[in-house]
């Protein structure tokens, strides 16, 4: 067995894999750019190499870098993790020519499968069904049209080299067809260092089921079940799921064969992933092989019992598969949400930044420690205080729960969702936790069109259906008891002045253009109850007990006698005095004021916020790195204007109407922060 590894990444996957090496006694390295210098898998590493500046071009994607740190430290071995460098053939068969060993598949098993045009001719040749296409390499945007309609729109254009939803595009007609096989191509370039595009036929309302495989060098292959991964926004998985609840127990084992044999045929060894697109009859279709871990890897894990970073080790180090098909197991439920550093109420556009706290949920389940059931994990690279930077994926964390059956897995992970607290960038949660409570998800009732078809205009945390439209109004008015309660209490207070506490409250909500909605409340105490209070919303009664900090963000306590979670603020919304309160994807910001108060605040005016439709502002913080228009150009509304480049990700921006470019405001090459203004319109 190895006694030092390095791990070829970053984040949180490097975090992941140090802690299964630290299991097995096995010493680490990380390595790091220059904008990773503080984080967190540099500190809980044995020994940490810098490798280059930010961009990843230029630190964690050169091979040569990662080979010197590795005679520099001793290590013998190089986990790839996922990303990066992890299906770069090239780089497997360099570490292994360096005598180094490469904790992954061998270099010609990744250049088989790795490459998605040539392991789809694999796959035909190993009698695995495919989704019918052009498998060719296409060098114009001219010829992907004629090919595009040859197929029947709508179609799927991917970089050969693709992953993780980079250079990946969806085409409905010939202009999309057009310019979306440009936007993959510079994607995949920039990403990859692989241009090469192809195109086959999108199958609608599909699921996207996965199956996970474990190959070792003495010709054993097994399937470790199905992930359900079909929960997608822009081709990027949001939620993942094991088992899947569509798929029946003969498809299954359809999937899982066919898989191995693929597998086999390349001689395949290690943590691989094979995907299928599935079609409502259940008949299944090869998409591609993934020759590494993916990200979702913990779900499987949690119902099999199996760590999966520790078999890529020993199966590297030369060790037989300590299972066989029929020692697979399949325990509970398991649903893994991907924590990303976006804005969901900004159309999910990048956000950026020093996280200025960072609390996740408490775990009762850890990476690497499979003997834990039904629980809650996260597995992260950050921490309070750390940095999002700009150059790399988006992700925080990844939360995990593991319970004995979907209906429980789901329950845990709204509370664990809803006790997650990120300030100082925008993440999803809010997003997560109502795609948790959609009916449809609850229901099983979902393929990778769910989130186009149900937030086709964007997320909107008032749209959220709640249980209890009242619950936040009461819980708005209970924060404000307590923080009210100590004000009274402050000594030295001017006599006949003093803070009264108060029962009569009016709760206003704060809406958008100064449209507000008002909830008479009345607020209680319980007589001898420290931190409870009786709460009057119409004729919504409620009774809350908890004794939550004031000034902290996360409040636990429970509401008529049922457990309750959320998220309390001041200060936060459009008023300093406000109180912002979030619950299962819910959010108001509310005023709580004597009814002298709202009557005196109906009747301020509203101040409009200023006219901008004359620029084009950039929606994130991003790079720019290209401005299509110059002053005095005449310019139609969808047209062109700007690309900003932001986590590895091209985002277009398009004229909302026709206009003449009066100033170009902004650079090519400028790094933009949110609403800056890039082109102001005559």
């Amino acid at each position: 067995m190895f006694t030092k590894i390095l791990i070829a990444n970053r984040g949180e996957i490097a975090c992941r894999v140090i802690k299964t090496a630290r299991k097995m006694g096995i010493k680490t390295v990380a390595v790091y750019s220059d904008a990773d210098a503080g984080a967190r898998h540099v500190a809980l590493a044995d020994e940490a190499v810098n490798i280059g500046p930010a961009p990843s071009r230029e630190s964690y994607l050169v091979a040569d870098r990662i080979i010197a740190a590795c005679k520099q430290t001793g290590a013998q071995a190089v986990h790839p993790g996922y990303g990066f460098l992890s299906e770069n053939a090239d780089f497997a068969k360099r570490v292994e020519e360096e005598g180094i060993v490469f904790i992954g598949p061998k270099h010609y098993s990744i250049a088989a499968m790795g490459d998605k045009i040539a392991s789809k001719k694999l796959a035909k040749e190993a009698g695995v069904n495919c989704i019918p296409g052009v498998n060719e390499a296409i060098e114009t945007a001219e010829q992907a049209v004629g090919i595009a309609k040859g197929i029947g729109y709508p179609v799927m254009i991917k970089a050969s080299a693709g992953g993780g939803g980079k250079g990946l595009r969806v085409a409905f007609n010939d202009k999309e067809a057009f310019e979306g096989f440009t936007s993959c191509r510079n994607e995949a370039r920039n990403s990859f260092g692989d241009d090469r595009v192809f195109i086959e036929k999108f199958v609608e309302e599909p699921r996207h089921i996965e199956i996970q495989l474990m190959g070792d060098s003495h010709g054993n292959c097994v399937y470790l079940n199905e992930r359900e991964c079909s929960i997608q926004r822009r081709h990027q998985k949001v939620i993942e799921e094991a088992p899947s609840p569509f798929i029946s127990e003969a498809t299954r084992k359809a999937m899982g064969e066919q898989a191995v044999a693929l597998a086999r045929a390349v001689k395949y060894q290690s943590a691989g992933t094979v995907e299928f697109v599935v079609g409502k009859d259940q008949s299944f279709y090869f998409l591609e092989m993934n020759t590494r871990l993916q990200v979702e890897h913990p779900v499987t894990e949690c119902i099999t019992g199996l760590d999966l970073v520790e078999l890529m080790i020993r199966v590297a180090a030369g060790e037989t598969l300590p299972l066989a098909q029929k020692d697979v197991q399949r325990n509970g439920w398991a649903i893994e949400c991907r924590i990303n550093a976006e804005d969901p109420f900004r159309g999910f556009l990048p956000s950026t930044g020093r996280l200025v706290r960072f609390q996740p949920p408490k775990e009762t389940m850890f990476a690497a420690d499979t003997s834990q059931l039904y629980g809650v994990r996260v597995d992260t690279g950050v921490r309070d205080g750390g940095e999002i930077p700009m150059f790399y994926d988006s992700m925080i964390a990844k939360l995990i729960v593991h319970g004995k059956d979907r209906l429980d897995a789901i329950a845990k992970m709204r509370e664990a969702l809803n006790g997650f607290v990120i300030r100082g960038v925008s993440s999803n949660i809010p997003f997560q936790a109502a795609l948790l409570a959609h009916p449809k998800f609850v229901a099983g009732d979902f393929n990778t069109g769910f989130i186009a078809e149900h937030y086709a205009s964007g997320f909107r945390a008032e749209e959220v259906p709640r249980d209890d439209p009242n619950f936040l109004v009461a819980l708005a008015a209970f924060v404000n008891r307590r923080y009210r309660d100590r004000a009274s209490g402050i000594s030295g207070q001017m006599q006949g002045h003093e803070v009264a506490v108060g029962e009569e409250f009016v709760v206003v909500t704060l809406g958008q253009q100064g449209h507000n909605l008002t909830s008479p409340v009345q607020v209680t105490d319980f007589e001898g109850k420290t931190g409870s209070s009786h709460v009057q919303v119409g004729a919504s009664s409620y009774r809350f007990c908890s004794n939550f900090r004031l000034g902290s963000v996360r409040i636990r306590g429970t509401c008529n006698d049922q457990p309750f979670t959320a998220q309390v603020e001041r200060g936060t919304g459009k008023n300093p005095l406000s109180i912002r309160v979030a619950h299962s994807g819910s959010r108001i910001d509310a005023l709580v004021l004597s009814p002298r108060a709202a009557a005196l605040y109906a009747l301020m005016p509203y101040k409009a916020p200023p006219d901008m439709s004359r620029y084009v502002l950039s929606p994130m913080p991003g790079l720019l790195v290209d401005v299509a228009v110059q002053p005095g150009q005449k310019v139609q509304a969808g047209e062109r204007v700007a690309v900003i480049e932001a986590m590895k990700m091209e985002n277009v921006l398009f004229a909302v109407a026709d206009g003449v470019v009066g100033k170009v405001l902004a650079a090519k090459g400028e790094s933009l922060a949110v609403d800056q203004p890039i082109i102001e319109f005559s």
